[in-house]
């Protein structure tokens, strides 16, 4: 028994993407495995991609940050009120934003470490400061027209017939994994993650970490708020929100995936791919738009479910 708790531990987020991917394709018929479909999914995860990717960071150090979609929906806000309010460039506007997600990251991290407050609390609070600076700035209305094409097109252009997004993710997910498994700032992740006390009696700076993660965390919530405001060719004060559950489903899928219950970039990515075949099957096989729903929180409690489990295991 123990030995096939282990495997399900390790291998069981693999076992459900295969079992989805050949329920529809079933379900599905040819139309699952078209070319066109798969890039689809690629695409349709992108954003929750760049998002996951960065939490995961943050979660490899032992916290939570419970603000990346209200961050990534005030990115939207303010990148695209940039180009068409303030008039600056595509470049400007983009770097400004993350800038400004960063210091969101920074805010956060300050409150964990030096204010001592827990990253639920914390990051929640500070979320809820940033859709009142979200709506400050648009007035509560989101940003329609004055968005240049240059920076829509970031949406639009393909290359090899790939959406430009899809190769944001993978640029991301690349420059994560090596940091997080080639760099010393990896290693302290890691360390403080698994045993804070013990982190710190080897010398490691364990705030300053924690501050790094959550700010690399908040910036990726503003690239993926970027994506999704080039995608919608605007600004919606609330367009990101919902990425904050299906980004922790993914994270959480990801730390059971080859690993017992570590947080890890390339299990991050598998829950993504997870995510994306579910929501993208239930659409090709027609099935009511509460499922979709059902799914995602199904997906969010056997995820954590799951990691529980794989945590205990590897203590044992």
């Amino acid at each position: 028994m123990r030995v096939l708790l282990n495997a399900l531990s390790r291998f069981g987020t693999i076992i459900a993407l295969i079992a989805l991917v050949v329920t529809f394709s079933v379900a599905g018929g040819s139309l699952f495995f078209a070319s066109s479909n798969v890039i689809e999914i690629f695409s349709s995860v992108a954003i929750t991609g760049v998002i996951a990717c960065g939490l995961t960071i943050a979660l490899a150090t032992g916290v939570y940050d419970l603000s990346v979609g209200f961050v990534a929906s005030f990115a939207g806000v303010l990148v695209t009120g940039l180009m068409s309010s303030q008039h600056l460039s595509v470049v400007k506007a983009i770097i400004i934003t993350l800038f400004a997600s960063a210091a969101i990251g920074l805010v956060n991290g300050l409150i964990v470490t030096k204010a001592r407050v827990t990253s639920f609390v914390a990051t929640l609070g500070t979320g809820t400061i940033v859709v009142g600076l979200n709506y400050a700035y648009s007035s509560g209305v989101s940003v329609v027209g004055g968005v240049p094409d240059s920076f829509t097109n970031i949406n639009l252009r393909r290359i090899a017939s790939i959406p430009l997004p899809v190769y944001i993710m993978v640029a991301v997910a690349i420059v994560l994994w090596i940091l997080l498994n080639r760099t010393v700032l990896g290693q302290n992740v890691q360390a403080v993650g698994g045993n804070p006390g013990a982190a710190h009696l080897a010398g490691i700076r364990v705030d300053r970490t924690r501050i790094l993660a959550l700010i690399i965390s908040a910036t990726c919530a503003g690239a993926g708020g970027i994506l999704l405001a080039a995608k919608l060719g605007s600004g919606q004060t609330t367009g990101a929100d919902s990425y904050l559950l299906t980004a922790f489903a993914a994270a959480f899928l990801g730390s059971v995936a080859l690993r017992e219950g570590e947080f890890h970039i390339v299990g991050t990515l598998v829950g993504i791919l997870i995510v994306g075949v579910g929501f993208n099957g239930l659409a090709i096989t027609n099935a009511p738009p509460f499922y979709s729903n059902v799914f995602n929180g199904g997906v969010l409690i056997g995820a954590v479910a799951l990691s529980t489990v794989a945590r205990g295991l590897a203590s044992r």
